[in-house]
């Protein structure tokens, strides 16, 4: 998916600036994953044994943890998809109607979060 999808996706935009999390799954940090997120972001990888750390298991601090992946799977399986290009149909609609007022207000709550650590 990173090869065939994601990086390709990339060149379509201006990385330059952008910086790459990535949380701490084993399957998702193994050393060829890491290797090729490292030659595409550099020194901005946040991930487990990437140039900067995350723990492997934080509390739900990320905004992804706690809000994007249940609010895109309880409205990607709501019609509950029985074939994969209808799955696939649904996590692109549901991606693509997230507006930046809703993550601004994420990032507002994910803030806060912060202040109790």
């Amino acid at each position: 998916m990173i090869t065939n999808f994601f990086i390709p996706e990339l060149n379509n935009h201006d990385v330059q600036e952008l910086w790459f999390q990535q949380d701490g799954a084993t399957r998702h940090t193994a050393r060829a994953t890491i290797d090729l997120l490292k030659d595409t972001f550099g020194d901005r990888l946040i991930s487990r044994f990437g140039p900067v750390n995350w723990p492997p298991r934080p509390c739900d601090l990320t905004p992804l943890d706690y809000f994007l992946w249940g609010y895109v799977k309880s409205l990607v399986y709501a019609d509950k998809p029985q074939t994969l290009d209808h799955l696939e149909d649904n996590i692109r609609r549901v991606i693509a109607d997230i507006r930046p007022q809703m993550l601004e207000k994420v990032i507002e709550n994910w803030t806060s979060r912060l202040d109790y650590i």
